[in-house]
Parts: structure tokens; sequence; C-alpha cells
């Protein structure tokens, strides 16, 4: 996969791409990263954003420097991605859709700023529009690397079990059963004996009830969705 991230921050990319799975996908080659500054495509690299039309507070993004910067990349890599837009009022991410996005060859994430993108670029850009939940951040920059996160680790051959995303929360609509490690008895809290009778039958029908259990008590929600 390539992941292109366009942002006015680059720079806070630069550790958490280097670190754990996401550094291990990259150096196994399933995926490569690129950052591009917005700024660098602004015909004016200080004017990046501007006061709404019709007021309010904040500054909105302009235009000109992400179509330009998008339209500059596309050309230089010759191919279209799959364009990701951060914001508060796209949909809500999801194990689902991380899923879906990791069968994408490109992936480009478009990072807002300020109070939000002027209009014409959701309208103009073909872009997919995912929020990350119900609040609001200073940028889309964390939310990306959310995205990133949640997408590369479901790449075949990143992690390095086969079943490790099968048995994660949300992979089959719910969250994760119980995990113990040793010691077996921590001040008097001990391991369910089913986990270490080595009955593989009655340990995934003791994980499966738990994890049932687990998510009608922390995410209703998910159980009672149609």
């Amino acid at each position: 996969m390539r992941l292109d991230v366009l942002t006015l921050f680059p720079e806070v990319f630069t550790n958490v791409l280097e670190h754990s799975m996401l550094r291990i996908a990259k150096e196994k080659g399933l995926v490569q990263y690129h950052l591009f500054n917005i700024r660098d495509y602004a015909d004016n690299r200080r004017c990046v954003d501007d006061r709404p039309y019709g007021g309010g507070p904040g500054m909105v993004m302009k235009p000109e420097p992400v179509f330009q910067a998008v339209e500059a990349v596309e050309a230089e890599v010759g191919m279209r991605p799959k364009k990701i837009l951060l914001t508060p009022q796209g949909s809500r991410f999801s194990q689902s859709v991380a899923g879906m996005l990791a069968a994408e060859p490109y992936l480009m994430l478009i990072c807002g700023h300020y109070e939000g993108f002027d209009e014409r670029i959701r309208m103009g850009l073909d872009v997919m529009e995912i929020s990350i939940g119900d609040y609001v951040l200073s940028g889309g920059e964390i939310p990306a690397m959310v995205v990133i996160d949640a997408v590369v680790r479901l790449i075949p051959g990143v992690l390095g079990d086969i079943d490790s995303a099968k048995n994660e929360s949300f992979f089959e609509g719910l969250l994760e059963h119980p995990q113990y490690t040793r010691p077996a008895e921590f001040r008097g809290m001990k391991v369910p004996d089913v986990l270490m009778s080595g009955h593989h039958q009655k340990i995934k029908e003791w994980q499966k009830i738990h994890a049932i259990k687990k998510t009608a008590e922390n995410r209703p929600d998910l159980v009672n969705k149609p």
C-alpha cells in the first residue's frame, strides 16, 4: 500500500510512523508512507486559510492549496488514490471501514485544521469523509494517525500471527474476551481454570460467552444493533 498524508504539520507524524507495527509494516515492504505539507502548494505559503463568508469565529481552509496539493501528488505518482477527508462531519470510523480501506492499494489522507474545510473541497475532490468520534479536535492529524494505525495492522503480513486481528475487539461486532497471562494468581485474583485446562473447545466457548458478556456490559449498543 502507498499511504500519503496531506497536512499543515507533517512533522507530527514522524515519530508515530517510526514505531511499533507501523514501522514493522514499512520494514517488511508492505506499506510506503509519504508526507506532504499543504503549504508547499499554496500560491502564498502564508495563506492556506481565510475568514468564513457570512461571518463566524475562526478561519477556514482555502480550496486552492488543497486542490493544488492533491493534483500535484496525483500527477507525481501517476495513479488516483482513495481520498479520505478527516472531519467531524464524516461517517463514523469503524473496524469494518478499516478492513475495507486495508484492501486499497493507495490511500491519501487529507488533514484539515482551524475551523474546517471550504465546502468546495468536499464537493470537488471525490473524497470519503471520516470522523473518529463525536467530538472536535484541533485538526485532522490525530484522526489520521488513528486511521493509519487501524488500517495498516490489517494489511496481510503486517501482524505476525494471521489470527491476531480476528481475535481483536470489533472483528465480529463484539468486544474482545478477557485476557490473562502469568502469574496464575495475583493478589487473590486467579486465572479461570478453563483457560489453563488445555481443552481448546471449552476455551473457545468460554471466550465467546465472555466476549458477549463484556460487550453487553460495556457496549450494549453493539449487541442491540439491528
